[in-house]
């Protein structure tokens, strides 16, 4: 009877997406062209000015299909020659999706899909501009379909389950900073193999107690070619 394949499950943050050109939070010193974060990216923006909400995200829908995957997003494909791989992204793009990737989770939404204000399981792909007057089936305004802060992340829980049947762990591209999503890495079994690859990792102390730790301190492209490559020379 054949081997089971080993589960990978990557978590991956802005840090991938930047190198294709995607503009990052944390590398805009807490603005995003130019906006407070709480402007665009929370209720209490949306309802207070809905128009500059969609006006940001529109531009970061028209930037995204400029881009295309780089070879970070393409090396991690390879893996899935070898193992059974989840990705789990804070990335709202589709850069995974266009690489080849085949099981993506998005903790955060997907920028090009829009949803119903009103019943959030009304989702649309949506690839133009959103505007007001946009509605879904039922008569209710489309927005974003993006978690803002302060909302719950609907995802995080298979999120979880994912990682918690993990026989090894790759974190790349992200700071370990934002919750709740810099604590999936906790439900890993304990002693399970962790490879961090940031140019600027955040290594807490329950981070190296807890687990295997490799940290590549790398950009993604070539921190995740060297950890790829490692793996798919292991017997």
């Amino acid at each position: 009877m054949p081997r089971a394949k080993e589960h990978i499950v990557i978590l991956s943050g802005a840090g991938i997406s930047a190198e294709s050109g995607v503009s990052t939070f944390r590398d805009a010193g807490g603005l995003w062209e130019g906006h407070d974060i709480l402007e665009v990216a929370s209720p209490q923006g949306w309802e207070r000015d809905p128009e500059l909400v969609l006006d940001f995200y529109n531009k970061r829908r028209a930037q995204l299909l400029t881009v295309d995957p780089n070879p970070a997003h393409r090396a991690l494909v390879e893996l899935e020659e070898r193992y059974e791989v989840t990705v789990v992204t804070q990335n709202v793009d589709d850069l995974h999706e266009r690489a080849g990737s085949g099981r993506i989770l998005h903790l955060h939404g997907e920028l090009l899909k829009a949803r119903s204000t009103k019943n959030p399981r009304l989702i649309y792909p949506w690839t133009r501009d959103l505007r007001l007057g946009d509605r879904c089936e039922e008569g209710s305004q489309l927005r974003p379909h993006v978690v803002w802060f302060g909302e719950t992340v609907p995802m995080l829980e298979v999120a979880a389950q994912a990682v918690s049947r993990a026989d090894r762990v790759l974190i790349i591209g992200t700071s370990m900073q934002v919750y709740p999503a810099a604590g999936l890495v906790g439900f890993a079994p304990p002693h399970t193999p962790v490879h961090y690859i940031d140019p600027r990792p955040h290594i807490n102390y329950e981070l190296r107690r807890a687990f295997e730790l490799e940290v590549i301190e790398e950009k993604a492209s070539a921190g995740v070619r060297q950890g790829v490559e490692r793996l798919m020379k292991e017997d």
